[in-house]
């Protein structure tokens, strides 16, 4: 009887205990967070020669009502290199990161720049592709 009485209070503590934390979570979750909302997150080059321009721009907006941040944008690889704004982006102001890609080598391009915010979705993956001509195919 004893470990019936026990056992029940372990449950009921649990059970208590699991649904408080995730009562605190939906507290937590900021509904005036920044939004990120991007134009697209997909760039395709299509074919560009060697040396050709591998800039690119990804635009978008804050949609939410506090400050948009972007704390770290960073790339797949060292040939493509991503330039983004340090200052806060207001809310309904809209700005773009830039990325450079290095053509100076022929071949297919598939890369990724991801990006990290205080956005209510901290993390977005933009994307790259393409193909790079090699000079003898042209």
């Amino acid at each position: 009887m004893k470990k019936t009485i026990l056992l029940i209070s372990v449950l009921i503590f649990t059970f208590a205990y699991a649904n408080a934390q995730q009562q605190s979570k939906k507290t937590d979750e900021n509904i005036n967070a920044p939004e990120i909302k991007f134009e697209t997150t997909v760039h395709d080059y299509g074919t560009i020669p060697l040396n050709g321009d591998g800039n690119c721009e990804f635009k978008f907006t804050n949609t939410g009502k506090e400050p948009l941040i972007l704390s770290n944008v960073r790339s797949s690889c060292g040939c493509t290199v991503p330039k983004w704004p340090k200052d806060p982006i207001l809310p309904g102001k809209s700005d773009s990161i830039l990325v450079k890609y290095n053509t100076h080598r022929a071949g297919i391009i598939n890369r990724q720049v991801t990006v990290n915010s205080n956005a209510k979705t901290h993390t977005v993956v933009l994307y790259i592709k393409g193909k790079v001509a090699d000079k003898t195919s042209e």
